[in-house]
């Protein structure tokens, strides 16, 4: 079976580098699926899980937003952040999306409405790859 190089990389350094079959990722206009030998794209990362197909497995690693990159023999992942789905604290996700509900409720003003509103996206994409459900 033909595999895909595949490097996430964040600020904070590399978070994923390994060969896979397949990557799955969420771009700004919907999924993208990339298989070995993809023409050559660069695509901007909304929040989202990106699954990383090997042979009968599937690996999860939540991005908020980045940019991809696409060459026939490897995939570059350039994210803000990124956590694989083992090094998810989900507590510490669970205590983000309740700070981020109760500003949501708050209604204060515009701008912290859309940091709210983005926080909680972040810390339910976490938990949403925490426990597999993407």
């Amino acid at each position: 079976m033909k595999t895909i190089t595949v490097n996430i990389v964040t600020p904070d350094g590399p978070v994923y580098d390994s060969e896979v079959s397949m990557v799955i990722a969420v771009t700004a206009t919907g999924e993208m699926g990339v298989l070995p030998g993809h023409i050559p794209t660069v695509a901007p990362l909304g929040i989202g899980a990106v699954r990383l197909k090997k042979e009968n497995s599937t690996e999860l690693v939540a991005v908020n937003g980045g940019f991809l990159e696409i060459r026939p023999e490897k995939v570059t992942i350039l994210a803000q952040s990124a956590e694989r789905a083992t090094d998810i604290d989900l507590a510490r996700a669970q205590e983000s999306a309740k700070r981020a509900e109760a500003l949501l409720q708050a209604n204060k003003d515009e701008i912290d409405f859309k940091r709210a509103e983005l926080a909680l996206k972040r810390a339910m994409n976490r938990i949403n790859v925490y426990e597999g459900n993407v």
